[in-house]
C-alpha cells in the first residue's frame, strides 16, 4: 500500500527561492497545457494528446521559457499528468460514471502551491530534492516506513512542507468480532454537539471545538485591515501573511481534533454507524454555512473510512434520508415536529405515542446503533413494520420527497426502563 508522512522543512533563503521556482513552474506549465488544450480544441474539434503536449513542452522550453531548465524535468511533466487526469475526472462525471467534478481552471498564485518531485534522496534529517540540494527538516529524525517513490513539495502561509510518499507492506486486519452488543455504537454528528457516541447502556457526548468561531473577530479584522491596503503593497503583503497564518492554525487545530476522535472510535469500537450527511448541501443554509464548515464533518467521515481498515473496525452508512432524529428509539414513532428548521431548534425529543423524553442527538444515535443492528442482522424485523417518508433533510435545503428506508424497531423491554430512559436520567441536562 501506499501511505504519506508529512514533515516541515527548514530551508535556507537560497532553498526558498528554488522551492518558490518549483512551484511556480508547476502552475505554469499546467496553465499553459490548458491554454493549449482550450485553443486545439477550438481549432480543431478535439483535445491534443497527453504526448503530444509533453513534445511541445520541450519547445517551449527552448524558446519562451528557458528558466523551467532551473527547476527539475519532472515537475513539468507532473503538472501535465495532473492536467489529464483532472480532464478524465471532468468527462468521467460529464457522463455520469463518477463524482461531480467541473472544468479544469487555471491555477492562481498563492493557491495551493505545490510541485511533485522523483529520484530524491532521504537522511537522517535532511531530505536532497533534485536541482535545490539538501534541505533540513523540523524533526529530529526522519523514520519512513517503507520505500520513497515521490515527495510533494507545497506552501502554506509562507511555510515549506513535503510529503513524502511510500509503499510499504501493511499487515492486513480482520474486522473485529462483535462479541457483545456494546461493540455496535451509533455516532451522531451535529454542531451544538460534535457527536453524540451510543452503544445501548452508556453515551458520550463530545464537545465541539469551534477553532474558525473562536478566532472569527480576529479573522474579520485582518480582512478589514487588507481591505484597507493598497494593492502591491508591501504593508498588504504583511497582512495576507498574517491572515494565512491564523487560518492555518485554525486548520492545524480542526484536524488535530478530528485526529484525535476518529482514533479513538476506530481503535475501540467494532461497528461505527454513521449517517451520510449531504455536507455540500446543507452549507446552502446561510444561517448554519459557518458552523457546518466550521465542524468538518465530511473530513471526520473520510478519516474514519480509512482508519477503520487500519484498525479492523467495521463502518455502516445509513441512508441519506434516514429519519434518525425523527423516530422515536424507544417504540418507533415518527415525530414530524423535528424535521426542518423549525425541528432544529427542539433539543428535547419527545414521543407523543409512549412518552419518552431525552435528548434529540440522543435519540439520533439509538437510531443510528439500531439501523446497525438490523444491518448485522443482530435485532429481528417485525411483521408490522411500519413505512416514513421524511421530507427533507436538515439544514439542506431540499424538498424532494422520497421513501426512506423502514423506520427503527421497538427496542426490547428490560425489566426496569429502556436504555435511552436510563441514560437520559443518568446525564441529566449534561447530554
Amino acid at each position: 500500500m501506499k501511505q504519506a508522512y508529512r514533515f516541515e522543512l527548514d530551508p535556507n533563503r537560497r532553498q526558498r527561492v528554488l522551492l518558490a521556482k518549483s512551484v511556480g513552474a508547476r502552475r505554469y506549465v499546467y496553465n499553459w497545457g490548458l491554454a493549449e488544450s482550450q485553443r486545439v480544441y477550438e481549432r480543431t474539434g478535439k483535445r491534443p494528446p497527453h504526448r503530444e503536449l509533453k513534445k511541445w513542452l520541450v519547445g517551449l522550453k527552448q524558446s519562451d521559457a528557458p528558466w523551467l531548465y532551473e527547476v527539475s524535468a519532472h515537475i513539468g511533466q507532473q503538472a501535465l499528468v495532473d492536467l489529464e487526469s483532472a480532464f478524465e475526472r471532468f468527462f468521467r462525471s460529464a457522463s455520469g460514471e463518477g463524482p461531480k467534478s467541473g472544468f479544469p481552471r487555471f491555477k492562481r498564485k498563492g493557491e495551493r502551491d505545490s510541485a511533485r518531485l522523483y529520484e530524491f534522496l532521504v537522511y537522517e534529517r535532511c531530505v536532497q530534492l533534485p536541482k535545490i540540494g539538501r534541505v533540513r527538516v523540523k524533526e529530529r529524525t526522519l523514520k519512513l516506513q517503507g520505500r520513497p517513490v515521490a515527495a510533494t513539495i507545497t506552501r502554506r502561509a509562507d511555510r515549506w512542507f513535503v510529503s513524502l510518499t511510500v509503499e510499504r507492506e501493511r499487515k492486513l486486519i480482520t474486522a473485529r468480532r462483535v462479541v457483545r452488543s456494546t461493540d455496535v455504537v451509533g455516532v451522531d454528528l451535529g454542531l451544538k454537539n460534535a457527536a453524540v457516541i451510543h452503544d445501548g447502556v452508556s453515551g458520550v457526548v463530545i464537545t465541539p471545538r469551534r477553532p474558525l468561531r473562536k478566532n472569527l473577530a480576529k479573522l474579520r479584522r485582518l480582512d478589514r485591515q487588507l481591505a484597507r491596503r493598497q494593492q502591491d503593497s508591501r504593508n498588504r503583503e504583511k497582512t495576507k501573511l498574517r491572515r494565512a497564518r491564523l487560518l492555518y492554525k485554525v486548520y492545524c487545530q480542526r484536524q488535530d481534533f478530528l485526529h484525535q476522535l476518529s482514533s479513538s472510535l476506530a481503535r475501540a469500537k467494532s461497528v461505527i454507524v454513521l449517517e451520510d450527511l449531504n455536507v455540500r448541501a446543507m452549507q446552502r443554509n446561510k444561517h448554519l454555512a459557518l458552523s457546518i464548515s466550521d465542524a468538518g464533518l465530511g473530513e471526520l467521515r473520510r478519516q474514519l473510512a480509512y482508519k477503520s481498515r487500519w484498525y479492523g473496525s467495521t463502518q455502516l452508512i445509513a441512508d441519506r434520508y434516514y429519519p434518525s432524529t425523527q423516530l422515536c428509539s424507544d417504540c418507533g414513532c415518527l415525530n414530524e415536529g423535528m424535521k426542518g428548521m423549525v425541528g432544529l431548534q427542539q433539543r428535547t425529543y419527545i414521543c407523543a405515542a409512549c412518552g419518552i423524553t431525552l435528548d434529540r442527538d440522543v435519540n439520533a444515535a439509538l437510531n443510528l446503533r439500531a439501523f446497525g443492528l438490523r444491518e448485522l442482522g443482530m435485532v429481528p424485523l417485525p411483521e408490522d413494520l411500519r413505512e416514513v417518508t421524511p421530507v427533507r433533510e436538515e439544514g439542506s435545503g431540499s424538498t424532494r420527497r422520497r421513501r426512506a428506508k423502514p423506520a427503527s424497531v421497538k427496542q426490547e423491554a428490560t425489566a426496569n426502563s429502556t436504555p435511552a430512559v436510563r441514560l437520559a436520567e443518568a446525564c441529566g441536562n449534561t447530554c
